[in-house]
């Protein structure tokens, strides 16, 4: 068996500093949305991936890819967006299996409510603390790792995020 590659002390001390931050990013951006929304993160990012979709639709497969679900989970999710009149599914008329997702009026507005709050989050905690130069390497981090992950067989492109 080959030894395993482990971490220079720079390698280790940049991943430590990734996984903080993104665990707390993920908190405050989650955090936000309950108290000013009413919602947490992963339904911010559902309405989302539905309102960039053409006529703010998407296969509920395409839209667990898209937000990272599995379809169980998504499906939890779904149904407690229909309850609040945010999201409508109905069957695909080409098959069967398949079963459509779309943001109605009230999930768009939703959606539209919501959004200053989280921009405002994701400014304050990561733009903001970045210079114009580091926001470009951020964009080319961010992109040599989606280009990394994306050589695996299993994953999924996000709608929007550069290839």
């Amino acid at each position: 068996m080959e030894e395993p590659r482990w971490l220079s002390p720079a390698e280790l001390k940049a991943w430590m500093a990734f996984v903080a931050a993104t665990t707390l990013l993920d908190g405050a951006l989650d955090r936000q949305l309950q108290r000013d929304s009413g919602m947490p993160h992963a339904y911010y990012l559902i309405l989302a991936m539905l309102s960039d979709a053409p006529d703010h639709t998407l296969r509920m497969s395409e839209l667990a890819s898209a937000t990272q679900s599995s379809q169980s989970r998504l499906s939890h999710a779904v149904t407690r967006l229909e309850r609040q009149g945010w999201v409508r599914r109905r069957p695909c008329p080409d098959d069967r299996r398949s079963t459509f997702a779309t943001l109605t009026e009230d999930g768009l507005a939703a959606l539209r409510a919501a959004a200053p709050g989280h921009v405002g989050t994701v400014r304050d905690n990561l733009f903001d603390a970045l210079t114009p130069e580091q926001v470009g390497q951020l964009e080319t981090i961010c992109g040599a790792m989606l280009a990394r992950l994306r050589r695996d067989p299993d994953a999924t492109p996000i709608p929007g995020s550069c290839p």
